[in-house]
């Protein structure tokens, strides 16, 4: 690191891929990295200002994590559930088809929230549904009209992982599958809900690694971007 470069050694960062990528910008992916070099990042998004409306995600962020993004970017949104923050805060208007993000229990719900948030700063509108697990499935059916309304569907679970097939056989859109690392020890912090889903019997699912859901929502906003 040096005084003229901050980020020296640290990050090279790809502040052009939103528009390589047709509106789609980088991440940024807090886990594994220190509060100051997540400083040190959010200070280059800072110094962009008003060059760019792009927004960018700071995902899988702790305490630390945040305060540091706040520190230099402190309008940005902090969702301490999804351990996300977006800046900047407003999401972009909606447009596409509609994006569900539906999740099995509450315990899935930081893994949901993420995919959802993720969705809306790329520009989808998305709608989450909460506790609609099979172990109530009234609850599941209760939702369908929603459900069948939507151009993709995003699914978290963990436990044995049976919703996103559920679904699946249940509506005509593709239904993106996030195991989660919820559940008792034979569910092998997520191992056993996904391989449930990839060997889901219902057409149309695709599924993402355990607990991605920065991974399902940024699929879900291009599947459902307009054409």
């Amino acid at each position: 690191m040096t005084a003229d470069d901050p980020l020296e050694g640290i990050a090279e960062l790809d502040l052009d891929r939103g528009r390589r990528r047709g509106g789609y910008p980088e991440a940024v992916f807090c886990e594994g990295k220190s509060p100051e070099q997540v400083l040190a990042i959010a200070r280059r998004y800072a110094a962009r200002g008003e060059q760019t409306t792009e927004p960018v995600l700071f995902t899988r962020a702790d305490e630390a994590h945040a305060r540091a993004v706040l520190e230099a970017l402190p309008e940005a949104l902090h969702d301490e559930q999804a351990r996300l923050l977006a800046w900047p805060p407003e999401p972009p208007a909606a447009v596409g088809e509609l994006v569900v993000v539906a999740c099995a229990g509450t315990s899935d719900l930081p893994v949901a929230c993420e995919a959802w948030l993720t969705a809306r700063y790329l520009g989808r509108e998305a709608e989450l549904v909460v506790d609609i697990g099979i172990a109530g499935l009234h609850r599941t059916l209760a939702r369908l009209d929603l459900l069948r309304s939507a151009g993709c569907i995003v699914v978290a679970a963990g436990m044995d992982g049976a919703l996103p097939g559920l679904v699946a056989g249940l509506v005509g859109a593709p239904v993106i599958a996030v195991p989660t690392s919820v559940g008792y020890g034979a569910a092998f912090n997520g191992l056993a809900p996904l391989l449930t889903m990839l060997n889901a019997c219902a057409p149309g699912v695709a599924v993402v690694n355990i607990d991605n859901g920065y991974g399902a929502g940024h699929l879900a906003a291009q599947i459902t971007a307009p054409r």
